[in-house]
């Protein structure tokens, strides 16, 4: 029996909710630079394909209002989820061996398209089927479930993936390559079994996004019980077309019409600049051997240090950092924030030129980046927030999260090839380049920001 707004409880719902919007976006943005580099992409294509593949979030803001136009929100989210579950396993059943990955990529080009009209619908109905009072209650459970889901797809996945590897390819192949860590499979295997290890790491991956899929199909079913049917839902899909695009119209043009708007761009298009350009090349980098600059790490250690502990420390800094916002305002905290984002990434540079071999070490400054970029990330969504202020302002909001996505696209496209030209080293020279981008923008920018903007009232 469906269940109205008055009488469910968003346990039953809130928390399943934000982890099947976290979940897809990690496949697609995470898991796709992993699956791709074991199955032999190299790190121009690489880099460029899974940029591109994020563009659905990058353009959410210019189809949302067809969410609000067409059907209830409820019915998107019930048919985004059972997309997302569907092409998920497609995805897995059709993974190649090789290359050609024309299919592969379609498959995530669907998953995000519908992960990212998901994202609009979910964020809406949490609105619609909560009053304000219990929309503030459970805002911790939604980002901590979200949370979770990230562990999730950059962790145990990847984890998972990585152990059923090990167990279908054999352990005399897997010895070998344990024998020569300075060597590439290429070099070192037959041509069988060469074919043998390419057919194990395929097959590794189809089990473990198999899973995955059925654990979207499982949170689907679960949702077309559980979510509440509102009245308000229904009302909200039904809109007026004229209206719906004179509003969608209005949010765009008040929002480059506001004052500091260039300045804002340069900000959200700058101050990230280092990750933009690092983080689709840290998994090729870890996996890399020794002999082609890389530290060699199996998918179980990375799955452990970056998609684990690594994530644990990014949610840890995004936790101090908030408070510390709270206590002294987002002007006092902006530039030490900056520092904390960018400088950490010379641990990379480190690991390039040092190529230790204790996962300790390498973990190590895994999470001291992690933790200085979770924490310095908080700036940047507070500042998001300060622009987006005043009538509109959930629209301006995600205006500013488009550029947002088109800070991380623009560079992570060249990278890879940046990467090839300049090796690892040069690579993350060039990285530690453009932390000065990121200070630059952060010391005009925090003149505009008022005093006490982003204090706790006392």
């Amino acid at each position: 029996m469906m269940r109205n707004k008055q009488n469910v409880s968003g346990w039953l719902w809130v928390p399943t909710l934000y982890f099947a919007e976290g979940l897809p976006y990690f496949i697609v943005n995470t898991i796709s630079v992993i699956i791709l580099k074991d199955l032999g992409m190299d790190n121009a294509h690489l880099a460029l394909v899974t940029s591109l593949i994020g563009l659905p979030w990058l353009l959410k803001p210019l189809w949302s209002p067809f969410v609000d136009i067409f059907k209830s929100k409820r019915w998107w989210i019930l048919t985004m989820q059972i997309l997302m579950a569907v092409s998920v396993a497609l995805l897995a059943l059709t993974l190649p061996e090789s290359s050609p990955f024309t299919l592969t990529l379609i498959f995530f080009t669907i998953t995000g398209f519908a992960s990212a009209s998901h994202d609009i619908a979910a964020d809406g109905f949490y609105m619609i089927a909560l009053d304000p009072g219990r929309q503030s209650a459970f805002i911790g459970i939604r980002n901590t479930f979200y949370r979770i889901a990230m562990v999730f797809g950059q962790g145990v996945l990847v984890v998972l993936a990585g152990w059923i590897e090990k167990r279908t390819v054999g352990s005399a192949i897997m010895q070998q390559l344990a024998d020569n860590p300075d060597l590439p499979a290429e070099q070192i295997l037959s041509p069988d079994q060469l074919m043998a290890y390419h057919s194990g790491v395929s097959h590794s991956w189809t089990i473990t996004i198999v899973i995955t899929s059925l654990i979207l199909a499982l949170v689907s079913l679960w949702h077309l019980f559980m979510l509440p049917k509102s009245n308000d839902d229904r009302v909200a899909g039904k809109k007026d077309l004229r209206a719906v695009f004179g509003e969608f119209w209005e949010a765009f043009r008040s929002f480059f019409a506001k004052p500091g708007i260039w300045l804002l761009i340069a900000f959200l298009l700058l101050y990230r600049l280092p990750e933009a350009f690092s983080v689709k090349l840290l998994y090729p980098f870890f996996s890399d051997v020794p002999g082609e600059g890389g530290l060699g790490l199996d998918k179980e250690a990375f799955g452990l240090v970056y998609g684990t502990a690594g994530v644990i420390a990014l949610l840890a800094g995004g936790i101090l950092g908030g408070w510390h916002i709270s206590r002294r305002g987002l002007r006092r905290c902006l530039f030490p924030m900056a520092l904390s984002l960018a400088l950490p990434c010379a641990v990379y540079l480190f690991l390039a030129i040092a190529q230790p071999t204790s996962i300790w070490t390498v973990g190590g400054c895994v999470v001291f980046d992690q933790f200085g970029y979770g924490y310095g990330f908080t700036a940047y969504t507070m500042y998001m927030m300060f622009f987006a202020d005043g009538p509109l302002k959930t629209s301006h909001y995600a205006i500013c999260t488009g550029f947002m996505a088109l800070s991380m696209l623009l560079p992570g496209a060249v990278a890879g090839y940046l990467q090839q030209w300049l090796g690892y080293v040069g690579f993350f020279v060039l990285v530690m380049v453009c932390c000065l981008a990121t200070v630059a923008v952060t010391f005009v920018v925090r003149r505009r920001i008022p005093e006490t903007y982003g204090c706790a009232r006392k």
